[in-house]
């Protein structure tokens, strides 16, 4: 990334972004929890990026470049946390499910960022409970370093519906099929299966939030049928595609 914007304080406040809006790369010496109240939120790193609906948050470390891009009409909640406050411990970007105390702890807090009153305070002390009891989720897509795994996954960005196998996609890139399927677990951490999935919910979600009906998002984004879409997209989200953009 280029043009990085070095913003010491993590805000915390509540912004609305229209649908393909950015917000360009910059990074905080704070750590920061970003939510999407509604749309979703695709925030990018070096290494990858993470994706969030209305019923996920994303953990961003201190001192992490990043990028957010808007798909739908986006309605932003920022947290910031002093950089020797980590509740969860973690140090690399993180995707959180958000149940319903959460969500409005965090619609709450950001509502009147300037307050310094006691009320305040303590519902920063129950809003950090409530990360630490949050379950992380696998919503991300790794970014590729080698070339050959970088242009297979770049023809499936271009086109998530392609079904070929790992097997064709190495011989229409000059690579084997055990040199692809080991590079999927060394650098992206996970089988090609496994990726290919997460790239479709990608896609899926930034169809959904521009209202795009499911059974089109469904052959858009290759799967056989509504219904196996739903399926999936329901163990992923805990909620149907055809809610979108009512939920939560």
């Amino acid at each position: 990334m280029s043009n990085i914007r070095h913003m010491p304080e993590a805000p915390t406040r509540a912004q609305a972004l229209d649908a393909g809006e950015r917000i360009d790369a910059h990074l905080h010496d704070d750590h920061q929890i970003i939510y999407a109240g509604s749309g979703v939120v695709a925030v990018s790193t070096d290494a990858g990026t993470w994706f969030a609906p209305g019923n996920r948050a994303i953990w961003i470390p201190a001192g992490t470049v990043h990028a957010h891009r808007a798909y739908g009409n986006l309605h932003l909640h920022f947290v910031g946390l002093p950089a020797d406050d980590n509740p969860l411990g973690l140090d690399v970007p993180t995707v959180l499910t958000v149940g319903p105390l959460l969500r409005e702890l965090i619609r709450a807090y950001t509502l009147a960022p300037h307050d310094t009153g006691a009320e305040r305070r303590r519902l920063l002390a129950v809003l950090r409970d409530q990360l630490r009891a949050s379950p992380q989720q696998p919503v991300q897509l790794p970014t590729p370093t080698d070339a050959r795994l970088a242009a297979v996954c770049a023809a499936l960005h271009a086109d998530p519906a392609d079904s070929r196998t790992l097997a064709a996609l190495g011989t229409a890139n000059g690579v084997g099929q055990r040199t692809l399927s080991r590079l999927f677990r060394s650098e992206l951490g996970m089988t090609f299966p496994q990726w290919r999935t997460q790239l479709r919910l990608y896609h899926a979600l930034r169809m959904l939030a521009d209202d795009i009906p499911v059974t089109t998002v469904a052959h858009r984004c290759g799967w056989s049928s509504a219904s196996a879409f739903i399926d999936v997209f329901r163990r992923a989200f805990g909620y149907t595609p055809g809610t979108h953009n009512r939920h939560p």
